[in-house]
């Protein structure tokens, strides 16, 4: 860590807003005017829009990471955790990877810790399901879903083989409706190199406690949508909730009752839990609440943005809010660095104020949904040109022309050689096999004695012969 006594700027968090607002702030402030410092546990940012491309195999998983190290090369950048704020001494705790935590004071703070998974006290939930906000549980699903494919294609028990091709996927918003989308394609492809497994063995099961799916791009697109992922196969249930998963017993509102192998929970996120350790003013849904300069209510030196913040929405009306989307946050970093520096300096700060420029999703290799609007007109897209639409946003929105290039090449390569269908579950364990082969060999049963009597019916034997 720097000993420098110039001001420090603390950025608590390296997702969207973190990496993005370290950016800008280090392109507008002089040299040596700050010192901008990111605290994250992870030392790369994802970007989270790629997630299902990266479970079904489109995309590597290491180009959909930026290295903030890398992208930031003139911050200082902690791995690890801001456990507390005092704002009196405006000094924060940092506990670290490993070693002991310790404090860091600042000037000029930045929340940005984004959200998690919103879930509920669904019994069988935590051990049995698998979520979608970083890279390794993308990774982690391909590997699993690869793995039943596997399993069903070896076994001759027609239970096991049925469990281990049953997919339940909760929550029919963008992340929901993306990732059954590209895992149903992954694995018809895959089907064609198992000759015990077709697709119509398959059961993939979309659950939605509301009464349509992808509410952001419409309710045309979402209908769209709902029939085409059933002329697919995939079963919808709509308006209803999983009650339990126990033992991947999974039970449905509505009655249903089936065993999966694989149980995905997409069903919304909500601000990181740490927001409530930090004393600062929190809206009724636990966001932090900011100004429309994005600066938290009551402070002149804490700003916050991006998932874990509530922003007034200028461009939709009083009363109404920022959703938390990339295409928002993308935006507030750059506002919010502007404003860092701004304030920084002792000048005025500016409103935050976007209006929606639409909604882009994929539904697998060649299918999509797209919403583009401009001024009071919208624009319905399906199909494949919504499909294009989806990967070009997204590929130039995604930080870096590192990263760029490395995607597009691999949406290049994939329009010339076949999609890789290998499962690599054992990654999750890479020690096992060595482990096994490396540790001692159990010692030799030990020689049990005879029993007294027969020793001496053996002696008087040897003596009388």
């Amino acid at each position: 860590m720097s000993t420098t006594e110039r001001p420090r700027i603390l950025v608590v968090g390296g997702g969207y807003v973190g990496l993005y607002a370290a950016r800008r702030i280090m392109k507008k402030m002089r040299y040596g005017e700050a010192t901008v410092t990111v605290v994250d546990p992870r030392s790369y940012m994802t970007y989270q829009p790629f997630l299902p491309e990266t479970a079904a195999g489109s995309i590597s998983p290491r180009h959909v990471v930026v290295p903030l190290r890398r992208v930031l090369p003139g911050a200082e950048v902690l791995t690890g955790r801001v456990v507390d704020i005092d704002q009196d001494r405006k000094v924060a705790s940092v506990e670290p990877l490993v070693g002991e935590s310790y404090e860091l004071p600042f000037d000029y703070l930045i929340i940005a810790l984004g959200a998690v998974s919103r879930t509920f006290p669904i019994p069988g939930l935590a051990e049995n399901g698998i979520g979608m906000k970083g890279v390794e549980e993308a990774i982690g699903l391909r590997n699993h879903v690869l793995e039943q494919l596997d399993k069903a294609d070896s076994t001759t028990d027609e239970e096991i083989r049925r469990k281990a091709l049953t997919f339940v996927f909760v929550g029919g918003g963008f992340a929901g409706a993306e990732t059954i989308g590209e895992v149903e394609d992954m694995a018809r492809d895959a089907a064609k190199y198992y000759p015990n497994v077709k697709r119509e063995d398959m059961r993939f099961i979309l659950v939605d406690a509301a009464d349509k799916i992808l509410p952001e791009v419409g309710p045309q697109l979402g209908t769209w949508g709902l029939e085409h992922l059933r002329e697919r196969g995939i079963e919808v249930y709509l308006s209803t909730s999983m009650k339990s998963c126990v033992d991947k017993h999974v039970v449905l509102a509505n009655g249903l009752e089936v065993d999966a192998s694989t149980i995905v929970w997409t069903a919304g996120v909500k601000p990181n839990p740490a927001l409530a350790r930090f004393g600062l003013p929190l809206g009724p849904r636990g966001h932090v609440d900011t100004a429309p300069t994005l600066q938290v209510q009551g402070s002149d030196y804490i700003w916050a943005a991006g998932d874990n913040a509530q922003i007034p929405d200028l461009a939709a009306g009083e009363g109404a809010w920022c959703p938390p989307n990339a295409q928002h946050a993308l935006r507030q970093a750059k506002v919010l660095g502007d404003n860092v520096v701004s304030g920084m300096r002792g000048f005025p700060q500016q409103d935050y104020k976007h209006a929606n420029k639409g909604a882009v999703a994929g539904l697998g290799l060649h299918k999509g949904v797209a919403m583009i609007v401009f001024g009071k007109a919208k624009i319905k897209v399906k199909g494949r040109l919504a499909w294009y639409m989806h990967r070009g946003y997204h590929g130039m929105a995604v930080p870096t022309w590192n990263r760029k290039i490395r995607v597009f090449a691999d949406w290049t390569l994939g329009m010339f050689l076949k999609r890789e269908v290998v499962s690599l579950g054992a990654i999750e364990n890479p020690r096992e096999e060595f482990y096994e082969a490396a540790r001692p060999a159990p010692a030799p049963a030990a020689a049990v004695p005879a029993p007294a009597a027969k020793t001496e019916q053996k002696a008087e034997a040897a003596k009388a012969s």
